[in-house]
Formats: C-alpha cells, structure tokens, sequence
C-alpha cells in the first residue's frame, strides 16, 4: 500500500510538472519570457507562487523545462518530416522552411530559445548539457534527410551531409538571434527560404537543379 501511495503521489506531481509546462510555454510564446510572472503561471493551474515553487526551484529552472519541452517538440517534428519512400527531391529544403513556419507561430520561444542559448555557452550550467543533446540530435536528424537524398539521387554524390547540416542549423539559428533583434522586423521565412533556395542550387544533382526554382 505505502509503494501504491508513493507512485500515485509522483505521477500526480508529474502530471501538474506537465500541466505546468503547458501553461508556461502557451504564456512565454505569446508575451514573452520577462512580461510573464511566476503568479500568473501558478494563477492557471490552480497552484499559489510557493506551490509552484515546489515543483520548479525558480523562474530560471522553469524556463529550461520549457526549452526543454520545446526542442523534444521540435525534434519530432523534423522526424516526423522524414519519409524513406519520398520521391521529392526538396524534400529537406522545404522542410527547413516549413520548420521555420513553425517557429514563427510562436515568436516569443524564438525568444526562449535565443535566450537560453547564450547561458549554454557556460559549460557548468543546466542548459549547456541540454543545447549540447540537442545540437547533436539536430545535426544528426538533418544529416539523415541529406543523406537520403543523396541515396535516392537527388543530391550531388559529393555532398558533405554532416557539414552541410550543421551550416543549415548555424544559419537558421543566427537567423533566428537577429529576428529577435531586428524586434521581430525580419521576415525570417524569406530569409530561410531565399538561403534554402541557395542551397537546393549547390547541392542539387544536375537532373534536379531547375526544382529549386519552385522553393
């Protein structure tokens, strides 16, 4: 019975973690990490500051489950892309841009996940273990999409899968620091989709080259 308890207690207390997550990453995305109180999180879902406070340390702590939460998101999202009998050759290219679609539903994470990413520089901080997972997980996921198309034909036989993946992440996520500073000025679909346009020009096979036209 004491064990029962014990598990019921923790998936109860997992279940409110989740609920507040959600409620986090719906008020970060739409007002911004700053303008948004740890009472107001607490508020909707039913919890005082403190009782909040007992399932994340800090506003801080709460920020990174939420980044958290977010990449794993955004992870399945590009897996979820890959389809091993595609016969598209821009396959990865307007994936990049449908990404960025995405990302832009929900400005104030672009902001969550530029502010982050500076404190994941500090080696000895929570978040440089996580950007560090995730970057791995990115280049991986985008190396896969590359190396199909080079299997299927779509790609040049001499194509770097592993550089060009991470060129695509450092572009977009330097894309993604000057929208927040540009204030959300800079059309950062066009700007995606201009480079995978580019791109879909210098990595494309010769039969396929003329399909970057149409990004």
């Amino acid at each position: 019975m004491r064990t029962r308890r014990k598990t019921g207690s923790y998936e109860v207390g997992r279940a409110k973690r989740a609920e507040i997550l959600e409620a986090a990453t719906l008020l970060f995305a739409t007002s911004g990490y700053h303008k948004v109180p740890l009472s107001q999180i607490a508020s909707d879902v039913g919890l005082s500051e403190s009782g909040l406070l007992h399932h994340f340390r800090s506003k801080k702590h709460l920020l990174l489950g939420v980044a958290e939460r977010r990449l794993e998101q955004t992870a399945l999202w590009w897996s979820s892309q890959r389809r091993d009998d595609g016969d598209d050759p821009l396959e990865v290219f307007t994936t990049m841009v449908e990404s960025t679609r995405e990302l832009v539903r929900e400005p104030g994470l672009i902001e969550l996940f530029v502010l982050i990413s500076a404190e994941a520089a500090d080696a000895s901080t929570p978040a440089h273990q996580l950007y560090a997972t995730w970057y791995e997980r990115a280049v991986g996921e985008t190396s896969q999409l590359l190396a199909f198309g080079v299997e299927r034909g779509f790609l040049r036989t001499d194509t770097n899968v592993g550089l060009c993946a991470r060129e695509i992440i450092a572009v977009s996520d330097g894309l993604q620091l000057q929208w927040v500073l540009s204030g959300g000025e800079l059309d950062l679909v066009a700007a995606i989709r201009d480079y995978a346009r580019r791109l879909a020009r210098a990595l494309l096979a010769p039969e396929h080259v003329n399909a970057a036209d149409s990004l």
